[in-house]
């Protein structure tokens, strides 16, 4: 059995964040990117959105990201439907509702 000596890759910025979500954003691909099914292609435009904007990130951690970042919306906002439910908060909530 091989081990794995892959490093993390450093934490997401907040401003790393909300490009991603300006770029995720303004992809002609939108309804693909709400779908369940996902193409690779989508994310190697993503990814290539945001090294354009000076970061250094490969498809699979802004789908990573994204997705993260949708369970988190989701869990917000089925939260704020429910009455008497302990509140969720989602730091980005306002800008991933936008979309």
């Amino acid at each position: 059995m091989q081990s794995q000596n892959r490093e993390r890759a450093p934490a997401w910025t907040k401003r790393e964040v909300l490009d991603l979500i300006a770029v995720w954003r303004d992809e002609s691909e939108l309804p693909q990117l709400r779908s369940k099914r996902r193409n690779a292609k989508i994310f190697e435009k993503i990814s290539k959105g945001i090294k354009d904007r000076g970061y250094h990130r490969d498809p699979q951690q802004c789908r990573v990201k994204l997705k993260e970042l949708k369970q988190a919306y989701h869990k917000t906002k089925e939260s704020k439907a429910r009455s008497g439910s302990e509140p969720q908060t989602c730091r980005f909530y306002d800008e991933l509702h936008a979309i």
